[in-house]
């Protein structure tokens, strides 16, 4: 069954924020899409943006008159409306169409809807808002079906008690936005490496914010979907705030460059504006990981090399610091935390 709504009478200067409530309830509750009479970018662009990060293959269409959108459907109609017989008497009948076109009005609607619908419909017959309406006629359609869709978007609402928790699936993130698989394989290796120094510090008493550092390590070159020179760091602190991911996470990708750049440093390099060192051990963890890890991991020998090399004296003594900083804080050389992520095969 295809479940598509129809939203009549949308105002932008009044209905902005209850029309995208009646598309996002649409989606939520099992439609396959909505069709708005009023052109309206903003609309798509805020409804789009949900789906993009929630998931699904919801659609949403502005600026279709409502004569010429009914004319070429196919299905049959359903008219929400106060003076509708009540649901709980036609729900069993309509549950048995095929396809389904919902008209919800946000204003005084055509008596024509009156004539074209197949039902109308009223949940109830007291005033109150077309959103409670069309969540109650999407309930009652699906017989509760709508609670079990899986929306596998790149993020995703884990249900608690108290508290707001989110899940994302940081690998789709970089797939969408089109990073290379070279550069997914990377962030792979560099979260396993950066969860295993992380948690030698952690064992050794130090409190560390595990997923800051798997989110962190996944997403630190997520920028090279749009390039992979230095402003690849900047790019990627774009692409996280778009995903509304929090700022603990957009200061590790701001943060993994090296050892840290500076301000100087980040003048001479095209940066905007800024301090670029990791400050947080959280920080630190990714950008000694990143540094570490190429299509291989190596040796912090090997590293220091090829740091003095592109980077100059400085920036490679900085890494010493950092991985002598890290060295101490785990309790061994972080370059046998490496070769011991090689011989358990965490990663290929």
């Amino acid at each position: 069954m295809v479940k598509v709504v129809y939203r009549y009478g949308h105002r932008i200067g009044r209905d902005k924020r209850i029309t995208t409530h009646v598309a996002l309830t649409a989606r939520a509750f099992g439609a396959d899409g909505i069709v708005v009479d009023t052109p309206d970018k903003k609309l798509e662009e805020s409804v789009g943006d949900v789906v993009n990060r929630f998931g699904g293959e919801f659609f949403i269409e502005t600026g279709v008159k409502w004569r010429d959108y009914i004319k070429k459907w196919k299905g049959r109609i359903v008219h929400l409306t106060m003076y509708g017989e009540n649901v709980m008497d036609c729900i069993d009948d309509i549950r048995k169409w095929d396809d389904i076109l919902i008209i919800v009005g946000s204003e005084k609607v055509p008596g024509e809807f009156y004539e074209i619908a197949h039902r109308n419909v009223a949940i109830g017959n007291q005033p109150h808002s077309e959103v409670a309406a069309l969540a109650v006629f999407l309930h009652l359609l699906t017989d509760g079906g709508w609670n079990d869709k899986k929306f596998e978007g790149v993020m995703e609402v884990v249900p608690t008690e108290r508290g707001k928790k989110i899940r994302y699936n940081y690998e789709e993130i970089l797939r969408r936005e089109g990073c290379s698989k070279a550069v997914i394989e990377h962030c792979r290796k560099v979260a396993a490496l950066a969860m295993e120094i992380a948690r030698r510090i952690g064992e050794k008493g130090r409190k560390i914010d595990m997923d800051a550092v798997y989110a962190g390590a996944m997403l630190h070159d997520v920028g090279r979907a749009r390039t992979h020179g230095i402003m690849h760091i900047v790019e990627g602190v774009k692409i996280a705030r778009k995903y509304g991911l929090p700022s603990k996470i957009l200061n590790i990708i701001k943060h993994h460059g090296g050892a840290g750049i500076d301000e100087e440093e980040a003048k001479k390099l095209g940066l905007p504006p800024g301090d670029y060192t990791p400050v947080t051990i959280e920080e630190m963890i990714v950008a000694h990981a990143d540094n570490l890890t190429g299509y291989r991991y190596r040796k912090f020998r090997t590293a220091y090399a090829m740091f003095r090399m592109k980077a100059g004296k400085k920036a490679a003594l900085k890494m010493k610091e950092l991985h002598e900083k890290l060295s101490e804080m785990a309790g061994e050389d972080i370059d046998n935390i490496v070769e011991k992520l090689k011989s358990k095969r965490l990663v290929k």
